[in-house]
């Protein structure tokens, strides 16, 4: 397993820990493989995976065993039952999803969430488009491979396209993957999260507890339900159950309805201007390191692991 998959579940983990009403189910959306949902399994909690490739699912099935749901599905399309203390997105899985798919995405996860769950996910920054820009070609030998990683950015129109080929040394086998991303600005992001009822807590660098910067090149956006849903009856929106001491510094937006109660002690909450991001993640950096550019060889092992090729021209894959 890629060791970044359990740094990051360590990270989630350690978020979720001190959340009194208690993070036990966890929704993976873009699971993949399954390499994040192994690791909070092992953590203890109980997860339910979604991926629109079969393949992918075939491998995660062989990794988790039948006591871990997997759901095929194609977001925004979210055909899940129940209610879940946490929603995650990891490895950049929602930059293949169109601005229109993002923002419908962020709308079925909240209903599919508790009053007070979480959502959290990554997505790649204009660190990163410009980093990928400036370096469309990346090529090395990993594991026993040879890639080629080629990648066209447009700027103004925000995508990336990238074609993945891999040689396995051994035997010369080659397969090839075509990607296509989308930078998001950080006012699509927000708005998408404000229309879909989600408080932003904080932006933090890939993982950890430091604030992003201009050299952050995957960003980590941590999101709570509100206690009371801001989209019903022009109440505030109320946040509970800080799992951390910076944690406890909350934004309030404007919002509505009664929801249920969640138990835990109440936090301290700062307003936020409209546009301001919070960055009061606290506690130390976690040694999670930076990824780039675009689709990198830890994904490209995942990826290849599958045994197939993939053409998914004029369609994004997720």
């Amino acid at each position: 397993m890629d060791p970044c998959h359990a740094q990051w579940a360590g990270f989630l983990h350690d978020l979720w820990c001190r959340d009194e009403p208690g993070v036990r189910t966890v929704l993976d959306l873009c699971c993949g493989t399954g390499l994040l949902a192994a690791e909070l399994v092992r953590l203890g909690y109980q997860v339910v995976g979604v991926d629109a490739a079969p393949a992918m699912l075939e491998r995660a099935c062989r990794l988790l065993g039948p006591d871990v749901v997997l759901v095929e599905a194609r977001l925004p399309h979210l055909p899940v039952d129940g209610v879940f203390d946490a929603v995650v997105s990891t490895f950049d899985g929602f930059n293949y999803l169109t601005p229109d798919e993002l923002a419908q995405t962020l709308e079925a996860s909240a209903a599919r969430l508790r009053p007070g769950g979480w959502l959290v996910f990554d997505l790649h920054t204009d660190a990163m488009m410009g980093f990928t820009a400036a370096n469309p070609v990346v090529e090395g030998e990993a594991d026993g491979q040879r890639f080629v990683i080629s990648s066209v950015v447009d700027v103004a129109a925000r995508t990336c396209d990238t074609r993945i080929d891999v040689e396995r040394q051994s035997d010369g086998d080659v397969f090839t993957e075509r990607h296509r991303q989308y930078f998001f600005a950080d006012s699509q992001v927000e708005a998408a999260l404000g229309h879909a009822g989600f408080e932003l807590v904080a932006v933090t660098d890939e993982y950890t507890y430091r604030p992003v910067d201009e050299e952050t090149l995957r960003a980590t956006w941590v999101n709570r339900r509100p206690v009371r849903d801001p989209r019903s009856r022009g109440e505030q929106a109320e946040v509970r159950g800080a799992p951390h001491g910076g944690l406890g510094q909350r934004a309030v937006r404007q919002g509505h309805a009664d929801g249920p109660a969640v138990a835990g002690q109440r936090d301290t909450r700062h307003p936020r201007e409209p546009g301001q991001r919070q960055h009061d993640l606290t506690g130390g950096q976690r040694g999670l390191s930076r990824r780039g550019p675009g689709i990198l060889p830890h994904q490209v092992h995942e990826r290849e692991a599958v045994g197939q090729v993939r053409q998914l021209e004029g369609e994004t894959w997720r």
